[in-house]
């Protein structure tokens, strides 16, 4: 198979040139990166073919809105190659005007060097890091799936669209890609359809030494539809793939995705650097650039579409009609099934808690406990809180990374969810398997898609596993919340591969994300209401151990959601006692016994969220946290963190943790109320300390 000539070889059966079409987009992203000095130019004028064929042929969606309900969803997993994306935009009819492709790159430009959402009108998820954008594609397909399972009707498909996903070598090196891909074909999510682009060129070089397995081979055990290899410059051989992708996406009972696999030459246009390395991640240079020209035949300046092809680009009134059918059908939904249609439209604006009734749902949880309430673990906690909002708000969408026993993440009258034999997918608990990385990119997902409030847990110590997904959620300002469970050395006898140390702190730096450390079961559920109106992402840490509840009066019940309170007061404090977790019992303790034996009075401070807290006004957060009180921190992880406060002592752990039960390991590293005592002794100079 020839495929450098392929392009030669178009369907002449339109008027439409599609040789030109194709090229438009190959010179728009050779040009955007030449004038940036920066970026990849090979991908985009390789896989110019298959886009052009997806976004003018297929692709339902509308320029004039780009967050139309039922649009199919297009993600750039390889999102090196932005360029692509931003030419599609562009030509179509997306309000990105030619001056924005012109700053490629540049500061404050709507075209990033990697696709952002949110900056962009069009693009649909943040990529980049290889593979996440494959996995956001399945969060989206299942979010459809089960959005469709839950409110289409016999004659009224309203929720009824794909979801595309162009992905490289790179994405399937990565081993997320691995974890999501045998996800989407458990769950036969057969409206997600993907492109591979096997152009076999990477940064270094040709992948053979270092990446050959058979793809084909790989894509079927997962239960997926496989097509090709095809010629992924021949417009016949793209247009017959993705028809028949698309009618086995439309017919539930084919129960799998599709990966349709279409070799391509990198750089295509470009006669010395196409199918190189040089391709890929460089601007071609003033000679490449006149020599694509010169193999294309595009004789027109940088930057400059002719009008006859910008208007055979244009996809506005497709998309137009396309949403005015759909709004006409929704209409005649709304009539037959207000209550469902009432639904479905807030759910879609992400109005899925309202935050009156939330309040309501934490105060009689709050009050539900008392000074005799037992001890629970705060992963307990957690689970008790969520047999109140479960049964309450639906929408609400949960999971774990096979640990449901240990992170309590399923409700009492939650349903695990599963592929019926109609293959629609029912159920409100996602069993993710030992895959920690792919849930947590699954999620940012299904939250980009709108309809649900994702939330998935594992042990604290695994969250190094789903780091970049994390960050890419705060990146992005998605809606997902991380159970972190068995969140220090109290859990005891697993040792220090399971035992966080660092975890805590390093979630701490990440920019947006709010992280909540809870010491008992109301700050449990404030933790829970925090995360649930907050519009980005939220950690909430929890234990394996068991902890008291502590008595609050009103307003210090209220100010939990400031991530930082006065637990305890003391009319004019000696010391002022810091902690997290399951560390506050340890302070209160110490307090207790500090006032008892030597007089001296301690003000409790609960510090739950500090990212919280940072965020409070000057004066409140001075008046929690005066300067002119000795302090002392108590956190059982690193201490770095904690010094920007200015403390006096900080008591931590600064190693890896042992195996041992809980309160042996715990004594070992000197978190106890007896480390506290002293260390306060010596802080105050008490006489006591010496038994004078």
């Amino acid at each position: 198979m020839n495929i450098d000539d392929s392009s030669e070889k178009v369907s002449t059966n339109q008027a439409v040139d599609h040789a030109l079409m194709c090229n438009a987009l190959r010179v728009l992203a050779a040009d955007a990166v030449q004038q940036a000095g920066s970026g990849h130019p090979g991908m985009p004028m390789g896989m110019a073919e298959i886009a052009y064929v997806l976004w003018k042929f297929y692709l339902k969606h509308n320029p004039k809105n780009a967050d139309w309900v039922n649009r199919d969803r297009f993600v750039l997993s390889n999102g090196h190659g932005s360029m692509l994306l931003y030419g599609l935009l562009h030509l179509t009819g997306y309000d990105l005007p030619i001056e924005e492709l012109k700053q490629f790159r540049k500061l404050g430009s709507m075209t990033p060097g990697h696709p952002e959402v949110g900056v962009t009108p069009g693009v649909e998820t943040t990529t980049g890091p290889l593979g996440q954008g494959l996995a956001h594609g399945v969060g989206m397909a299942l979010a459809e799936k089960l959005l469709a399972s839950e409110f289409n009707r016999p004659g009224f498909p309203i929720i009824d669209h794909n979801t595309y996903v162009f992905l490289g070598d790179g994405c399937l090196m990565e081993g997320i890609s691995h974890e999501v891909c045998s996800l989407a074909g458990v769950w036969g999510l057969e409206k997600l359809i993907c492109f591979y682009d096997d152009n076999n060129i990477s940064i270094d070089g040709e992948v053979e030494p270092w990446f050959n397995e058979d793809i084909k081979a790989r894509f079927k055990s997962y239960g997926w539809n496989v097509m090709g290899p095809i010629d992924g410059h021949n417009i016949d051989a793209i247009q017959q793939a993705i028809s028949t992708a698309s009618a086995r996406g439309s017919d539930a009972s084919s129960k799998a995705p599709t990966i349709i696999i279409c070799k391509t030459i990198i750089g295509k246009g470009e006669p010395e650097r196409q199918g190189t390395a040089k391709a890929h991640g460089e601007p071609l240079g003033k000679d490449g650039i006149q020599r694509m020209r010169q193999k294309l035949n595009w004789d027109f300046p940088p930057f400059e579409i002719p009008e006859s092809l910008k208007n055979e680009w244009d996809c506005s009134e497709y998309g137009h009609a396309l949403e005015g059918g759909w709004n006409n059908l929704f209409e005649s939904y709304k009539k037959s099934y207000p209550k469902l249609a009432s639904s479905l439209e807030a759910r879609l604006k992400n109005d899925i808690v309202n935050p009156k009734e939330l309040r309501e749902v934490v105060a009689r949880f709050c009050n539900s406990f008392d000074k005799d309430s037992e001890s629970v673990a705060t992963r307990k906690a957690s689970q008790n809180f969520l047999n109140f909002l479960g049964p309450r708000f639906k929408g609400v969408l949960g999971g774990s990374a096979d640990l449901t026993g240990s992170n309590l993440t399923m409700w009492h009258g939650s349903e695990p969810m599963r592929k019926s034999e109609s293959g629609t997918m029912i159920g409100n608990h996602v069993n993710f398997g030992v895959r920690e990385f792919g849930m947590a990119a699954i999620c940012c997902g299904i939250s980009l898609h709108k309809g649900f409030i994702p939330y998935c847990g594992t042990f604290l110590v695994f969250s190094d596993y789903m780091r970049n997904a994390v960050r890419l959620a705060a990146l992005m300002n998605q809606k997902v919340i991380f159970v972190f469970t068995h969140d220090s050395i109290g859990l005891g006898e697993d040792g220090p591969t399971h035992q966080p140390v660092e975890q805590v702190a390093s979630l701490r730096l990440i920019p947006n994300l709010h992280v909540w450390r809870p010491s008992d079961s109301a700050e449990v559920a404030f933790a829970w209401q925090a995360a649930i109106c907050y519009e980005g992402p939220s950690a909430i840490l929890l234990s394996r151990q068991k902890l008291p509840n502590f008595l609050r009066n009103k307003l210090s019940l209220n100010n939990i959601s400031k991530g930082g309170y006065i637990l305890r007061e003391a009319r004019k404090p000696d010391v002022i006692l810091i902690g997290t977790g399951s560390e506050v019992k340890l302070a209160m303790l110490a307090s207790h016994e500090l006032k008892k034996k030597y007089g001296i009075n301690s003000r409790i401070v609960s510090m739950p969220s500090t990212t919280v807290f940072e965020q409070q006004k000057r004066g409140y957060k001075e008046k929690v946290i005066p300067q002119d009180v000795p302090k002392m921190v108590i956190e059982a992880g690193v201490t770095d963190h904690w010094w920007k406060y200015k403390p006096d002592v900080v008591l931590g752990i600064n190693k890896f943790g042992e195996s041992a039960p809980e309160k042996e390991v715990f004594e070992a590293f000197g978190i106890s109320t007896r480390t506290i005592i002293d260390s306060v002794l010596c802080l105050t100079d008490h006489k006591n300390n010496f038994g004078g």
